[in-house]
């Protein structure tokens, strides 16, 4: 009994520290991965990784008698010198185009895109199309800008809209004058650009800001033991690539995008006067003031009465009297005192608390910064 006694009590023991080494790894990974932690490669983009913009005239065929009108000159040219390359000769005054439209194809070329990789392309009406639904785009060269062939767009178009109607009604669903074709774009020509031919890396911020850089620098020196990153300005920092790592700069970067950093932010409030949209930073603070709200509501009603003489009557006549009639309402402010350092969770329980709307709400920050007393910048658009 005492044996058993005793292996019960040392199994209990090795429960109780192997639940609580469990719990020690849960709150450590809790305290390495916070939950408002970005990754570098989404806050900064290493130098010379990007994309490029190609652009292109085209024609597309095939429409139901949707396409551009005789009226488009640049359309019927378009044709006939296509169809003359093609070794058709044709009179330029005997060409219908009402199933022919002519259109810019735009396409995003991706870092490191390979020839003969296929990328999505955009096409756009240019001319008095109606609807491009059911139209191929032919064979269209894509340049860059320096002007050189970098893809070719060529295939049937996928427009996700309808318009039908007469003469005195139309129906119309999204945009019919615009298409995409996926994968509709061979690449015919490559990017000149050698990854790794430098021993440094250079990542711009897409935000820039001091203090978001020097995290960066700092996690990166501490997550590979070497100072090998250092800050240029708010907006570049420049790493080393370690000895170790020469042969292997694709690992490297890897392991350095996926480290995490907090971004710090400016303390901002973006207004749109247009919608009634207001979104307030996290770190929007205010000082001590105090907020009355109230609603002045006036009301102004013509009404007119009219006065006649009896049937019987010798004398009078019909005479039509005003009469208006005003309404005034004026709600009863509430008086809402905040202390210095609010929070943004604070601020907006004390304006929903007073039933501000976003209309008041947009004249509310522009007096507390009026009176200097809110501490971000307000952005109106």
């Amino acid at each position: 009994m005492k044996y058993l006694r005793i292996k019960c009590v040392r199994n209990k023991i090795v429960s109780t520290l192997s639940w609580s080494l469990f719990l020690f790894l849960g709150l450590s990974l809790i305290v390495v991965s916070p939950a408002d932690a970005s990754r570098i490669k989404e806050l900064a983009q290493l130098e010379g990784v990007r994309s490029n913009q190609l652009v292109g005239y085209g024609l597309v065929v095939g429409l139901n008698g949707t396409g551009d009108s005789a009226s488009t000159e640049f359309t019927i040219q378009s044709l006939v010198n296509m169809m003359e390359r093609l070794g058709v000769t044709v009179d330029a005054d005997q060409v219908k185009i009402s199933n022919v439209a002519a259109v810019i194809v735009t396409a995003e070329l991706p870092a490191f895109a390979r020839a003969g990789s296929k990328i999505d392309v955009s096409v756009s009406s240019i001319g008095d199309a109606k609807n491009l639904a059911g139209g191929t785009l032919l064979m269209t060269p894509l340049h860059a800008a320096d002007s050189k062939v970098y893809a070719v767009a060529q295939g049937p178009m996928i427009v996700n809209a309808l318009a039908f109607g007469g003469k005195a009604a139309k129906v119309q669903k999204n945009h019919p004058t615009v298409g995409r074709i996926p994968g509709g774009a061979f690449v015919e020509r490559e990017v000149p650009y050698v990854f790794g031919e430098k021993n440094e890396l250079n990542y711009h911020l897409r935000d820039s800001d001091f203090t978001t850089v020097s995290r960066m620098s700092h996690a990166v020196n501490q997550h590979f033991g070497v100072q090998i990153a250092r800050s240029l300005d708010a907006g570049e920092m420049q790493v080393q690539v370690p000895e170790e790592y020469k042969d292997r700069l694709v690992d490297f970067v890897s392991e350095l995008e996926r480290l995490d950093i907090i971004p710090d932010t400016l303390a901002r409030i973006v207004v749109n006067e247009r919608t009634g949209t207001i979104v307030m930073g996290e770190k929007v603070r205010i000082s001590t003031i105090a907020i009355s709200h109230g609603n002045l509501s006036l009301v102004i009603s013509e009404k007119s009465n009219v006065s006649q003489p009896n049937a019987f009557a010798r004398q009078g006549k019909t005479v039509v009297t005003p009469e208006t009639d005003i309404g005034v309402v004026e709600e009863a402010g509430n008086l809402v005192v905040l202390e210095a350092g609010a929070s943004i969770g604070d601020v907006a329980a004390a304006l929903n608390a007073i039933g501000a709307t976003p209309r008041d709400l947009m004249s509310i920050f522009q007096a507390l910064k009026a009176a200097g007393a809110l501490y971000a910048d307000l952005v109106v658009l």
